[in-house]
């Protein structure tokens, strides 16, 4: 294999027949199947060209373009016994499937998991369904991101999928966000909803153009992660399903943009963590911390959900704790005696509070995470 530099001894060779039929040899043009002792699908790439060790060949066969992911998110799974068989999973779908990465990633409220790269939102839903139904895996998946360009204070240029993996702002001179030239095709009763929804999602109006008498075509160069949530859910439901999306990547431009973090009990949530817009962090992080107040059960202590950007918390909700009625058999008496029963519990609470765990139901994720805008 030239492109890994693996050998390995070949077993049969023959075709398709349309069942499987062996010859001796293959011979130059014709189509047909090797068998040999591969025992890691990582070692066979698609487009790699086949040579033999002996005389081997000097250049390669161009093969295929490597293709870049533009969505990341983290699958893991819902029992953590099923982590061998998820990676098994992932290395056979990675056989049939160029466009499909993916390196392990530990989460400290999710576990093991693998961080994947997906060419798009329904490429990683086509991969989720199928690691469900061909392989009976229950998966936990995190908010999907795009790639970020990151430029540090020093100077140095990196990709970023994972926001957990940004800088300090200290050390942060700029990120630059993907954007897409999207052009969208819809009868013209709706033009004035699809206009306020695209600003709505940050899009830069570029041009119209009237196909017919009673159909537009909409241009808008937006942010890649203002679509990859509920965008076409929300563009089918404003023209009552009429209009059609297309986009291509058109590049990078740098952005306002900030990490938003959710803070448990103090603790940073890292499985929520997301990269936004300046403008709208508050509005996602009062969406969040609001949802899981919801979510979270209650203790016997109270418990603290922040939204935080650095260090300025921006939005909070507390989940009240479980409270005894400690003053249910004082019957009348000095006013005195029931503050001191009322002190005592807090102090109580306080001490509970300092060494008490908070866990976060898996279904608490899964309603989160699964929510858009």
């Amino acid at each position: 294999m030239m492109a890994t530099g693996k050998e390995f001894e070949i077993n049969e060779v023959g075709f398709f027949r349309p069942a499987l039929s062996k010859v001796d040899e293959l011979l130059t043009g014709e189509v047909g199947f090797i068998a040999a002792s591969i025992k890691n699908v990582k070692d066979c790439q698609v487009g790699d060209t086949i040579t033999g060790a002996d005389s081997p060949s000097s250049i390669s066969l161009p093969g295929y373009r490597k293709v870049t992911p533009m969505v990341y998110c983290g699958l893991y799974p819902v029992d953590t016994v099923d982590y061998e068989s998820l990676r098994d999973a992932l290395e056979k779908l990675r056989l049939n499937d160029a466009s499909l990465i993916y390196e392990p990633e530990t989460s400290e409220a999710l576990g093991f998991g693998f961080r994947c790269g997906f060419l798009g939102l329904l490429h990683m839903e086509i991969i989720q369904e199928r690691l469900e139904r061909e392989y009976g895996l229950g998966l936990i998946t995190t908010a999907p991101n795009v790639v970020y360009r990151v430029t540090t204070a020093a100077g140095e240029t990196f990709n970023m999928e994972n926001p957990s993996k940004l800088p300090t702002a200290g050390k942060l001179d700029y990120i630059e966000e993907p954007f897409v030239k999207a052009t969208i095709m819809a009868p013209k009763d709706y033009v004035g909803a699809i206009m306020e929804l695209c600003q709505e999602r940050r899009g830069v109006f570029t041009n119209m153009e009237y196909m017919s008498v009673n159909r537009v075509i909409l241009s808008y160069d937006m942010p890649l992660s203002e679509i990859i949530y509920d965008f076409f859910d929300q563009l089918k439901s404003r023209s009552k399903g009429y209009a059609s999306l297309d986009y291509e990547i058109a590049g990078y431009r740098q952005s306002d943009l900030v990490k938003l973090d959710i803070l448990i009990a103090g603790e940073v949530l890292d499985a929520l963590s997301s990269i936004v817009h300046r403008d709208k962090a508050y509005f996602r992080g009062r969406y969040f911390v609001e949802k899981l107040r919801g979510l979270i059960p209650r203790q016997m202590f109270e418990i603290s959900i922040q939204a935080a950007i650095g260090n300025k918390i921006i939005a909070r909700e507390t989940v009240k704790a479980i409270r005894k009625d400690v003053l249910a058999k004082c019957y009348g008496g000095d006013i005195t005696r029931k503050r001191k029963l009322l002190e005592k519990q807090k102090e109580g609470k306080k001490r509970m509070k300092q060494v008490g765990n908070v866990e976060i139901p898996q279904e608490a994720f899964m309603a989160v995470l699964s929510a858009g805008d």
